[in-house]
């Protein structure tokens, strides 16, 4: 059976939660495990948008709120696992995953943020690893895909010196949930940039540079902003032993995203994506000998749906590596996860 086709998953009729599920994102994950055989809950804070959605597509439907313990308990009764789109995950991650403890059900989220992606990891390795519970944190385009690239590009190699995740994006048109984890994210920074550097996340007021990227075609070699961090810093070093990890982004991505008059994603065709399409190159770096991997795509929210998925579905048949607190690049098999996206994404190994 193709895990990345619209075929059911051996875990069909399970259920599995999905909070913030009237999202953007939350919209693509609950369709694509409806699509893969799964009976999503669909479950939030806002009641009115959740009895709406739930009207809307027939899902059984919980209110839930961070706040309230025993209403998240209610939420995850009878599922197999639960997906975390609500942002900001600075607020959601903690009590959403102090819930999956408590039901015994594996959790995966989709945080961008750095700082909420490292307390996870730091708060709940050794509780998630006691309990035999996996807990997926940035299971994503940022974060998640960045680090199964960079373990495949690894290879047999079990060390490297350096890690470079360049996205190129055509466009981004950030959705309400992207800009209040931006606002959350920069007032823990107090303002300051992050980045990692020496095994370490560094904090620091300098100036981010503009480089070239020699991205392959289509695209061409593109202006980038040096050192624009995203959650690969956090995801990629957890099981990797990398130094040196660097992401990028296009000039015009970057200019999007800090514009506050740039609009919410339009979607363009059936499956509800934006015309936006992407590309992320890879480089690991062991002395020097260089290793890449590219993958390209359309639309970073929808893609996100089928990377959560396929991680709930892994999860619950049996197909991990480790238990605990986990990225994708430690939990999954790195190469067979990113076949399997081959409807969603194209991959092109380059020497």
């Amino acid at each position: 059976m193709a895990s990345g086709t619209s075929e059911a998953s051996e875990a069909a009729g399970l259920k599995v939660a999905v909070f913030g599920a009237y999202g953007h994102t939350g919209r693509f994950v609950a369709a694509r495990l409806r699509e893969r055989g799964f009976a999503p809950v669909l479950s939030g804070r806002d009641a009115g948008r959740l009895e709406a959605m739930a009207s809307e597509s027939g899902l059984e439907a919980h209110p839930a709120s961070v706040d309230d313990p025993a209403s998240l308990d209610r939420a995850l009764a009878g599922t197999a696992a639960v997906i975390n789109c609500a942002g900001p995950f600075a607020s959601t991650a903690a009590p959403v995953i102090e819930a999956a403890l408590r039901a015994g059900i594996p959790y995966v989220d989709v945080a961008a943020e750095i700082e909420a992606n490292a307390d996870t990891f730091a708060h709940f390795a050794d509780r998630a690893r006691a309990a035999g519970v996996a807990v997926v944190p940035a299971m994503a385009f940022y974060g998640g895909l960045g680090d199964l690239l960079a373990t495949a590009a690894m290879g047999d190699w079990s060390a490297a010196d350096e890690a470079h995740v360049a996205y190129g994006l055509s466009s981004w048109h950030p959705t309400p949930g992207t800009r209040a984890s931006g606002v959350v994210s920069g007032e823990r920074r107090a303002g300051r940039r992050v980045r990692h550097t020496n095994g370490r996340l560094e904090y620091h007021d300098d100036a981010l540079p503009t480089l070239e990227w020699p991205f392959p075609d289509p695209m061409g070699p593109r202006a980038v902003i040096g050192e624009f961090t995203m959650a690969d810093v956090v995801t990629i070093p957890s099981h990797l032993p990398i130094p040196e990890v660097r992401t990028y982004m296009t000039v015009e991505a970057a200019r999007d995203l800090s514009d506050p008059d740039t609009p919410v994603p339009a979607p363009v065709d059936e499956r509800g994506r934006s015309a936006q399409t992407f590309l992320v190159d890879v480089v690991v770096r062991s002395g020097d000998v260089e290793r890449r991997a590219v993958a390209s795509g359309r639309d970073i929210y929808a893609v996100t749906a089928p990377l959560a998925v396929e991680a709930v579905d892994r999860i619950l048949t049996g197909r991990t590596r480790t238990v605990g607190v986990a990225s994708a690049g430690e939990i999954f098999d790195a190469a067979d996860f990113l076949r399997a996206l081959s409807p969603y994404i194209s991959l092109e190994p380059r020497p």
